[in-house]
Protein backbone atom coordinates (compact mmCIF):
# COMPACT_ATOMS: atom_id res chain seq x y z
CA UNK A 1 0.00 0.00 0.00
CA UNK A 2 0.79 3.44 -0.87
CA UNK A 3 0.18 7.14 0.39
CA UNK A 4 0.73 9.18 -2.88
CA UNK A 5 3.14 11.01 -1.26
CA UNK A 6 6.41 10.89 -3.72
CA UNK A 7 9.34 10.64 -2.14
CA UNK A 8 11.26 11.43 -5.04
CA UNK A 9 11.31 12.37 -8.84
CA UNK A 10 13.65 9.29 -10.42
CA UNK A 11 15.09 9.52 -13.86
CA UNK A 12 14.73 6.57 -16.08
CA UNK A 13 18.09 4.62 -17.48
CA UNK A 14 16.47 1.84 -20.22
CA UNK A 15 13.69 0.71 -21.22
CA UNK A 16 12.29 -2.30 -23.50
CA UNK A 17 12.16 -6.29 -23.50
CA UNK A 18 9.24 -5.55 -21.19
CA UNK A 19 11.58 -3.82 -18.20
CA UNK A 20 12.35 -0.76 -16.97
CA UNK A 21 15.58 0.51 -15.35
CA UNK A 22 15.51 3.55 -12.78
CA UNK A 23 17.87 5.80 -11.14
CA UNK A 24 16.68 6.61 -7.91
CA UNK A 25 18.55 7.42 -4.61
CA UNK A 26 15.90 7.90 -1.35
CA UNK A 27 13.64 5.33 -2.68
CA UNK A 28 15.91 2.72 -2.66
CA UNK A 29 16.72 3.30 0.85
CA UNK A 30 16.09 0.00 2.73
CA UNK A 31 14.83 -1.29 -0.42
CA UNK A 32 15.38 -5.14 -0.97
CA UNK A 33 15.11 -7.69 -4.32
CA UNK A 34 11.43 -8.72 -4.80
CA UNK A 35 9.98 -5.18 -2.71
CA UNK A 36 7.34 -3.16 -4.11
CA UNK A 37 7.85 0.34 -5.02
CA UNK A 38 5.61 2.40 -6.95
CA UNK A 39 6.62 4.32 -10.40
CA UNK A 40 4.23 6.68 -11.28
CA UNK A 41 1.85 5.26 -9.51
CA UNK A 42 2.35 1.90 -10.69
CA UNK A 43 3.09 -0.71 -8.00
CA UNK A 44 6.00 -2.77 -9.35
CA UNK A 45 8.29 -5.53 -7.87
CA UNK A 46 12.05 -4.34 -7.73
CA UNK A 47 14.45 -7.14 -9.94
CA UNK A 48 17.68 -5.96 -10.04
CA UNK A 49 19.40 -3.45 -7.93
CA UNK A 50 22.97 -2.08 -8.13
CA UNK A 51 25.05 1.17 -8.31
CA UNK A 52 21.25 3.68 -7.12
CA UNK A 53 19.16 1.99 -10.34
CA UNK A 54 16.51 -0.61 -9.97
CA UNK A 55 15.28 -2.58 -12.32
CA UNK A 56 11.52 -3.65 -12.13
CA UNK A 57 9.60 -5.89 -15.21
CA UNK A 58 5.99 -4.48 -16.75
CA UNK A 59 4.10 -7.16 -17.47
CA UNK A 60 1.53 -6.43 -20.92
CA UNK A 61 -1.25 -5.49 -18.09
CA UNK A 62 1.01 -3.05 -16.86
CA UNK A 63 1.81 -1.87 -20.47
CA UNK A 64 -2.47 -1.97 -21.56
CA UNK A 65 -3.08 -0.02 -17.93
CA UNK A 66 -0.20 2.35 -17.89
CA UNK A 67 2.39 5.23 -19.18
CA UNK A 68 5.28 3.02 -18.55
CA UNK A 69 5.23 1.60 -21.83
CA UNK A 70 5.83 5.28 -23.76
CA UNK A 71 8.64 6.77 -20.87
CA UNK A 72 12.02 7.45 -22.76
CA UNK A 73 15.62 7.57 -21.27
CA UNK A 74 15.73 10.37 -19.26
CA UNK A 75 12.07 10.83 -18.49
CA UNK A 76 11.53 11.78 -15.06
CA UNK A 77 9.58 9.88 -13.02
CA UNK A 78 7.41 9.85 -9.37
CA UNK A 79 8.88 6.91 -7.05
CA UNK A 80 7.34 5.85 -3.52
CA UNK A 81 8.45 2.88 -1.35
CA UNK A 82 5.53 1.13 0.67
CA UNK A 83 3.71 2.75 3.21
CA UNK A 84 5.79 1.29 6.68
CA UNK A 85 3.27 -0.27 9.35
CA UNK A 86 4.45 2.05 11.30
CA UNK A 87 4.40 5.28 9.33
CA UNK A 88 1.98 8.07 8.31
CA UNK A 89 -0.92 7.82 6.23
CA UNK A 90 0.02 11.79 4.50
CA UNK A 91 -2.11 11.25 1.21
CA UNK A 92 -4.82 8.58 0.72
CA UNK A 93 -4.44 4.93 0.55
CA UNK A 94 -2.99 4.44 -2.82
CA UNK A 95 -3.06 0.71 -4.20
CA UNK A 96 -0.72 1.54 -7.06
CA UNK A 97 -3.29 -0.74 -9.12
CA UNK A 98 -3.34 1.86 -11.70
CA UNK A 99 -6.87 2.17 -13.44
CA UNK A 100 -6.22 3.95 -16.57
CA UNK A 101 -4.54 6.85 -18.26
CA UNK A 102 -5.83 9.88 -19.60
CA UNK A 103 -4.55 13.18 -20.88
CA UNK A 104 -3.59 16.67 -19.77
CA UNK A 105 -5.87 19.14 -21.26
CA UNK A 106 -5.23 22.32 -19.51
CA UNK A 107 -2.62 23.75 -17.29
CA UNK A 108 -3.06 27.27 -15.88
CA UNK A 109 -1.45 29.72 -13.10
CA UNK A 110 -3.97 30.51 -10.00
CA UNK A 111 -1.89 32.44 -7.62
CA UNK A 112 0.92 30.45 -6.30
CA UNK A 113 -0.36 27.35 -7.76
CA UNK A 114 -1.38 25.46 -11.05
CA UNK A 115 -4.78 24.30 -11.76
CA UNK A 116 -4.64 21.24 -14.32
CA UNK A 117 -7.44 19.57 -15.78
CA UNK A 118 -7.20 16.14 -17.23
CA UNK A 119 -9.29 14.18 -19.25
CA UNK A 120 -10.36 10.49 -17.79
CA UNK A 121 -11.76 7.61 -19.38
CA UNK A 122 -15.53 6.49 -19.41
CA UNK A 123 -14.98 3.67 -16.41
CA UNK A 124 -12.81 6.16 -14.62
CA UNK A 125 -14.75 9.36 -14.74
CA UNK A 126 -17.73 7.89 -12.15
CA UNK A 127 -15.28 7.32 -9.60
CA UNK A 128 -14.23 11.13 -9.10
CA UNK A 129 -15.93 13.14 -6.75
CA UNK A 130 -15.52 16.75 -5.98
CA UNK A 131 -13.45 17.08 -2.68
CA UNK A 132 -12.55 13.41 -3.24
CA UNK A 133 -8.94 11.66 -3.39
CA UNK A 134 -7.42 10.64 -7.03
CA UNK A 135 -3.88 9.43 -7.79
CA UNK A 136 -2.05 11.05 -10.76
CA UNK A 137 0.87 9.78 -11.74
CA UNK A 138 0.93 8.23 -8.19
CA UNK A 139 0.47 11.51 -6.58
CA UNK A 140 -2.31 12.31 -3.81
CA UNK A 141 -4.37 15.05 -5.28
CA UNK A 142 -7.86 16.65 -4.10
CA UNK A 143 -10.31 16.87 -7.25
CA UNK A 144 -11.57 20.77 -7.28
CA UNK A 145 -14.23 19.95 -9.77
CA UNK A 146 -15.78 17.11 -12.62
CA UNK A 147 -17.77 17.24 -15.21
CA UNK A 148 -18.81 14.42 -17.18
CA UNK A 149 -15.28 13.66 -19.16
CA UNK A 150 -12.21 16.00 -16.92
CA UNK A 151 -11.57 16.64 -13.79
CA UNK A 152 -9.34 19.32 -12.26
CA UNK A 153 -6.66 19.86 -9.58
CA UNK A 154 -5.21 22.57 -7.95
CA UNK A 155 -1.10 21.82 -7.66
CA UNK A 156 0.74 23.39 -4.80
CA UNK A 157 4.42 24.47 -5.37
CA UNK A 158 5.45 21.98 -3.35
CA UNK A 159 4.24 19.60 -5.23
CA UNK A 160 5.15 20.88 -8.26
CA UNK A 161 9.05 20.28 -7.45
CA UNK A 162 8.68 17.41 -5.78
CA UNK A 163 7.25 15.28 -8.33
CA UNK A 164 6.89 15.34 -12.60
CA UNK A 165 3.28 17.25 -12.12
CA UNK A 166 5.41 20.57 -12.86
CA UNK A 167 6.57 19.05 -15.66
CA UNK A 168 3.45 18.00 -17.22
CA UNK A 169 1.65 20.05 -20.32
CA UNK A 170 -1.03 19.58 -22.41
CA UNK A 171 -1.17 16.47 -24.41
CA UNK A 172 0.23 14.69 -21.77
CA UNK A 173 -0.49 11.01 -20.51
CA UNK A 174 -0.87 10.17 -16.67
CA UNK A 175 -1.68 7.56 -14.93
CA UNK A 176 -5.20 7.52 -12.79
CA UNK A 177 -5.80 5.33 -9.87
CA UNK A 178 -9.47 6.31 -8.24
CA UNK A 179 -10.04 6.05 -4.56
CA UNK A 180 -10.40 2.65 -3.84
CA UNK A 181 -13.16 3.41 -0.95
CA UNK A 182 -15.11 4.43 -4.22
CA UNK A 183 -14.92 0.93 -6.12
CA UNK A 184 -15.91 -0.69 -2.82
CA UNK A 185 -18.96 1.29 -2.26
CA UNK A 186 -20.21 0.85 -5.99
CA UNK A 187 -19.61 -3.09 -5.54
CA UNK A 188 -21.67 -3.35 -2.28
CA UNK A 189 -24.62 -1.50 -3.91
CA UNK A 190 -24.22 -3.92 -6.60
CA UNK A 191 -24.04 -6.72 -4.51
CA UNK A 192 -27.52 -4.79 -2.15
CA UNK A 193 -29.49 -4.98 -5.46
CA UNK A 194 -29.01 -8.01 -6.99
CA UNK A 195 -31.69 -10.65 -7.09
CA UNK A 196 -30.77 -13.72 -5.22
CA UNK A 197 -30.51 -16.73 -7.85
Amino acid sequence: MFTGIVEEIGSVRATGEGALAVAAQVALEGMHLGDSIAVNGACLTITSMRDGVFTVDLSPETLRRTNLGALKVGNPVNLERPLAANGRLGGHIVQGHVDGTGNVLEVQPEGNSLLMRFQAPPNVIPYIVEKGFIAVDGVSLTVVRRDASSFTVSVIPFTQQQTNLGLRKAGDTVNLEVDILAKYVESLLHREGAQPS
